[in-house]
Formats: structure tokens, sequence, C-alpha cells
């Protein structure tokens, strides 16, 4: 891995790269869930590179892992801003020439909206890992869950090795979702604006959603949805199924940007 910094609207971001450098080779993007950062993606970065021989290049969104910090609350439009006003420079200031954006959870989301709203030619597809199109029952009871894991369990001891700020981590991403107006958050007329092919991972044991978020991308995508739905695995298939996921998004990536 070599890490780096990029500045992008005033915040300073960190950011990893495996792999070849994004001018020897096409690159997949990762952008992380809701909770993530760079260390998060584990060791599938570097698999992933090694399976598909291109260059791999991630980054924490401020607020998360040792990026510059934001002030919660966040607004329950944070993915569209995420979308609209940070993904594009960060390409940029990485090189990036040709790339799939490999989103997990609201960085699928992310994806989804960035290729549905701000066209860009340099994104050739779209692997999302459980990503949400809209907000389903299931998804608040398991970020309630979360919320009680993180006030009265482990799991803010947990995050606390990965983010420089993590109550700020945790309550920005937390808080939008419990937000009463969030239950409206709905971004499938975005992603009806897609017009490059897409693979869906997601897993049937998913705390956070079911197979109906691939129906809604089905349903309205404006390019060839390839969907891969995985018994027994939750939230993280990259990290649950990692060679069943490593696998699908190479073959996926092998499809829509050759060598």
């Amino acid at each position: 891995m070599r890490a780096g910094w990029v500045e992008v609207g005033g915040r300073r971001l960190e950011t990893a790269q495996w792999g070849p450098s994004p001018a020897e080779a096409p690159a997949i993007v990762l952008l992380h869930e809701g909770l993530g950062c760079v260390a998060m993606w584990r060791g599938f970065p570097a698999r992933l590179a090694e399976a598909t021989g291109c260059a791999v290049v991630a980054w924490s969104r401020a607020g998360y892992g040792a990026s510059d910090p934001i002030v919660p609350p966040r607004e329950v439009t944070y993915m569209h801003e995420e979308a609209a006003h940070w993904v594009r420079p960060v390409l940029d200031a990485a090189g990036i020439e040709r790339c799939v954006l490999l989103g997990h959870s609201d960085g699928g989301s992310i994806a989804a909206l960035y290729a549905g709203t701000q066209p860009d030619a340099r994104v050739r597809g779209l692997a999302l890992l459980a990503p949400h199109f809209f907000v389903e029952d299931i998804t608040i009871a398991g970020i309630e869950a979360a919320r009680e894991r993180y006030l009265n369990g482990d799991l803010r001891e947990r995050l606390a090795r990965y983010h420089a700020d993590v109550d700020g981590a945790f309550r920005g991403w937390n808080g939008a979702w419990l937000d009463p107006a969030f239950r409206a958050w709905n971004i499938t007329h975005e992603a009806a604006g897609i017009r490059v092919p897409t693979l869906v991972v997601q897993g049937l044991a998913d705390p956070y959603g079911s197979a109906a978020q691939v129906a809604a991308l089905q349903a309205v995508a404006g390019a060839y949805v390839r969907p891969l739905l995985l018994e027994g695995v939750g939230h993280s298939p990259q990290l649950e199924a990692a060679e069943a996921t490593l696998s699908a998004v190479a073959a996926f990536v092998a499809d829509v940007m050759p060598p």
C-alpha cells in the first residue's frame, strides 16, 4: 500500500493506492461504507489489484479515518453532496483515466449517484456491494441496533482504532439515517441516469438491506445490471464472502474495462 493525501474542498483527505499507478493501468476506485475508511477495506484492495492487474485507489471521506473531521450533524442529503462535490476532484487528483467505481454500502450509493447525475467518461462501470437505493424498515432497525452497540457495547472501541474522530464519524452517519426526514430518502430517480454496466453484490443475511435494493436498481438503470445474491452473507461481502466477491468483481472488470 502507498499512502498519501489530497486536498479537496479545503479538507485534507487520506488516500491509498495498491498495484500499478493509474498512469500505468486502468483503476478500481473504492468508496467506503458509512462507518468505513481506507484501513477498513483490510486486505481486499491488495487482493483486488493482484487479481485484476488494475490500480486500486481508495480515500477516506471527510470525517473518517485520518481525514480532516467534520462537525455533525450531517444533512440527510450528504451522499448527494459527496457525489456532486467530492468524487470528481479525487479522481482528478489521483490521475484516473479509466476506472470502475467500487462502492460499499453508503459508498455504493455515492457511486450510483455519481454515475447517474455526474456524467464522467472515465467511469466504465460500477461494482456496488450492499448499496442503498431507498430506506427499508430493516435498514432503520439495523442502524438503531448499531447505535445501541455504540452506546452500550464495544462498537465505539472497535471503531476508535480506525477513526481519528470516532464520535464525529459515528454520529454523523447514525444521526442522518435516524433523522425522521431520512425515511423519504430514495435515489432511484438518480439511478435511472446510470448508463454504464453495473455489478451488484447483495448478501441475503444483510441486517441493513434486502434483495429489494437490487430489484430497485434493475427496474430503473439505463444499462445492464449483473446481480450476485449471496446466501448467508451479511453487510460486508468483500470480507464475509471474499472469494466469491473477488471473483465476481474481477470478471466484471475484465468485461467492462479490458486491458
